[in-house]
């Protein structure tokens, strides 16, 4: 089988993220996400979720994190058909997926964005069955998408953007405890100066700020990826498609305070001697030396936002502030799109009704009676 993509098998656009990374931190189960537990699966069914796992992973080539939110939603409809009797991928029709589906909302309380996500795995799996030659018709064809009213991203003005990638600098004066991911308190600083891992915290909002970068993104960073001479840091996104995002004058400083006085200390561990090398080229690392990851990025900038006294702030909140402040400032909006890495301008144009001030000066502009 030729390399197909997903978007080929459903025809549309199609994004798959985990359930919950919109609205909480992975750590926590949020109120979008299906159970983990799903029941068993019948022996051939299982036999089509490997395989369509497979070509996700490998045909497509979509992120790990894009493949198991596929797999968990695959999981809670094979094992609802195996408990309805069903054996095989020729044993259901369009009615038990919509039964499923109407299940989600009813009995797991699941919110419309993630059924939505729920349907898109769905009909994307339904296309590989027949891609496959496992079916010969198509049971997810007519299948409706249910209502789902958009919401606007929560951002962060300029000046509290400020408070927050300045939280760890301002907590470094005062000698306040430096913040720590829960799972990350094996040992001691050992090596690491005192505040360097102020340092990290300080060059990681920097760097999600300053480009846009998801979690999954800053996390992922390289060594490498970083070319302070041209000025831009290479970014590996969702599909591991990469792009160049310039980098500005304070997140370079940031960055090179981290590198000159933080990192060497993680690397080299806490022993008198040096520690084997556990970083795996990464940039941001953990106390431990270990590359820093995803679920560590959320829990640290929700403790800076709190010593920012900024309340519930994830992430995701700095690349939409990035975004919103960029075409606040009259940035092009096929430019963002780029900077952003989606697929879809649509996606971006979101932002544009985040500006009310942008929205009035086009209404007094060319509206006939402003």
């Amino acid at each position: 089988m030729g390399r197909t993509s997903v978007r080929e098998l459903v025809g549309k656009p199609v994004v798959v993220e985990p359930a919950a990374a919109k609205v909480a931190a992975p750590a926590k189960r949020g109120r979008g996400r299906a159970k983990a537990d799903a029941g068993p699966i019948a022996p051939a069914l299982e036999k089509c979720r490997t395989g369509f796992a497979t070509f996700c992973r490998v045909e497509c080539g979509l992120a790990k994190a894009s493949v198991e939110a596929y797999d968990r939603d695959l999981r809670d409809l094979l094992s609802d058909l195996t408990a309805r009797g069903i054996a095989d991928a020729q044993g259901f029709q369009a009615r038990e997926l919509s039964e499923h589906l109407a299940r989600l909302r009813s009995e797991k309380k699941l919110e419309s964005s993630s059924v939505i996500r729920h349907l898109a795995t769905v009909k994307v799996f339904c296309r590989w069955l027949i891609v496959a030659g496992k079916r010969v018709d198509n049971p997810a064809e007519y299948l409706d998408r249910p209502t789902q009213w958009k919401r606007l991203p929560g951002v962060l003005s300029p000046k509290q953007m400020v408070q927050l990638v300045q939280a760890p600098l301002a907590a470094m004066r005062e000698g306040q405890a430096e913040a720590e991911p829960a799972g990350d308190r094996r040992g001691t600083r050992g090596g690491v100066p005192e505040g360097g891992l102020h340092l990290r915290d300080w060059a990681m909002l920097e760097l999600m700020y300053a480009c846009g970068l998801r979690a999954s993104e800053v996390a992922g960073l390289t060594l490498t990826a970083l070319h302070p001479t041209l000025s831009v840091v290479v970014v590996t996104g969702k599909g591991n498609k990469q792009r160049l995002v310039p980098i500005g004058k304070p997140a370079q400083a940031a960055v090179r305070e981290y590198l000159d006085k933080c990192r060497p200390a993680l690397v080299r561990g806490m022993g008198k001697t040096p520690a084997p090398d556990k970083s795996r080229g990464r940039l941001l690392l953990s106390r431990t030396g270990r590359p820093l990851e995803r679920v560590a990025v959320w829990q640290l900038v929700r403790k800076n936002a709190a010593l920012a006294g900024l309340g519930r702030v994830h992430p995701h909140m700095l690349r939409h502030s990035f975004a919103t402040h960029l075409l606040c400032g009259g940035a092009d909006l096929r430019v963002v799109q780029e900077l952003l890495g989606h697929a879809d301008i649509a996606t971006t144009q979101i932002y544009t009704h985040v500006d009310a001030g942008r929205l009035r000066d086009v209404q007094r502009k060319f509206h006939p009676r402003p």
